[in-house]
């Protein structure tokens, strides 16, 4: 089970990263969603080069001890560095690129201040879950540590301040990414206060290191997720909002499609159905066999019979809306008997007048509903020289 959340985490956020990567692709020149990327890039290779597996590998492959260790706290500065910046395009403002390349000259020099310190240090023992204790008093080591944790401090501090002051002044799903940003920025601070308290606990003589093994790697764990997740909710939330009504219209246009769906077959009108599609364009399927069904009946749709059930509808103080709805389901169930009798010999033609006998209540009242609720529009020629639109 060694470094298996480290893994698990680093693969779903670098799926995060494959999900993006074509809208990177496509608008690389975007700050924005560049910053996006990047932290969706480094919050996973934290989580790969934090995994103990990934320590031992690395220092082995390198042949320098504990060279794990310094790649590690690079990613964590530009990590936090990437996520401060992110905040930074996500407001906006008039000095948006200037106050980013301030971040970014400031978190240059706390990664070559990392790798200075680390070449200038000693670190011959391998230590791959507590450097950070068992060094905190070897010179330029230990500096290397404190130097890492107050810039990831500094970092996650500000971004916090900013989300939770911002979040304030908002509403909606930005008010809700913000806010679980905040709070896994608070968590990312828990992670650098436990290591500098087990660091400074090491210098007056005692032992935390357990603060630095067991609390901080949860800590920055349930911090990169949350803060991922808070950047993500405004970007999904209206995706997912978008998916929910598709998915809402194709179920309501379910009875309009089965009551058609017989002449859809006989005429080899519905399209094949796709297959792992997402919901949107399964409501495109749908509504594009619907239409071609109209088309085909458009011969037998009878205005008249229109006209006369929405005067009738109307005046037993039916809203609008549904009077249409109600009037077209029932022009569109008699239209379907009378094509699919005429297309058979052996089937006496529709003799009945006014509004007809719908195959059943349920179906005309189903109908009725998914005409009513759906944003479908129905435009159909009712008869040779008039046309009419159908309800939205």
């Amino acid at each position: 089970m060694s470094g298996l959340i480290n893994y698990i985490s680093c693969g779903l956020l670098w799926l995060g990263l494959v999900v993006k990567a074509p809208d990177l692709i496509r608008h690389r020149r975007d700050p924005y969603l560049r910053a996006i990327c990047a932290v969706l890039a480094l919050a996973g290779l934290c989580f790969f080069l934090g995994a103990e597996p990934t320590v031992a590998a690395v220092n082995h492959l390198s042949g320098i001890p504990n060279l794990a260790a310094p790649l590690t706290y690079a990613s964590i500065t530009a990590y936090s560095a990437a996520s401060q910046i992110l905040i930074v395009y996500w407001r906006g403002g008039p000095h948006v690129h200037r106050t980013s390349r301030r971040w970014i000259a400031a978190y240059a020099l706390v990664l070559l201040g990392i790798a200075v310190t680390f070449a200038l240090g000693d670190a011959p023992v391998e230590r791959r879950t507590d450097l950070d204790t068992y060094y905190a008093t070897t010179p330029y080591i230990a500096e290397m540590i404190v130097l890492y944790l107050l810039g990831h401090l500094a970092a996650v501090s500000v971004t916090a301040w900013s989300a939770l002051r911002w979040a304030r002044e908002v509403r909606g799903r930005l008010r809700t990414g913000l806010l679980v940003l905040g709070a896994g920025t608070l968590c990312g601070a828990g992670y650098s206060l436990s290591k500098l308290a087990a660091v400074i606990a090491r210098w007056c003589g005692r032992d935390w290191s357990g603060l630095g093994t067991t609390f901080s790697p949860a800590a920055a764990g349930l911090g990169a997720v949350l803060t991922v997740v808070g950047i993500l909710i405004p970007l999904v939330g209206p995706r997912l909002a978008e998916w929910r009504q598709a998915q809402r219209d194709f179920v309501r246009l379910e009875p309009l499609e089965r009551e058609l769906d017989e002449l859809l077959t006989r005429r080899a009108l519905r399209l094949p159905r796709p297959r792992w599609a997402s919901p949107t364009t399964r409501l495109v399927w749908r509504r594009t066999s619907i239409h071609n069904a109209l088309g085909s009946l458009d011969a037998f749709l009878d205005r008249d019979l229109y006209e006369r059930v929405l005067d009738g509808e109307r005046r037993t103080a039916a809203a609008p809306g549904q009077a249409e709805a109600t009037a077209w389901a029932v022009a569109i169930t008699t239209a379907v008997r009378e094509e699919r009798d005429r297309d058979s010999p052996l089937v006496a033609p529709s003799t009945a007048e006014g509004l007809g006998e719908p195959p059943t209540a349920g179906a005309l009242v189903a109908v009725a509903d998914a005409l009513a609720a759906s944003p479908l529009v129905v435009t159909a020629r009712l008869r040779p020289g008039t046309t009419t639109t159908g309800p939205a």
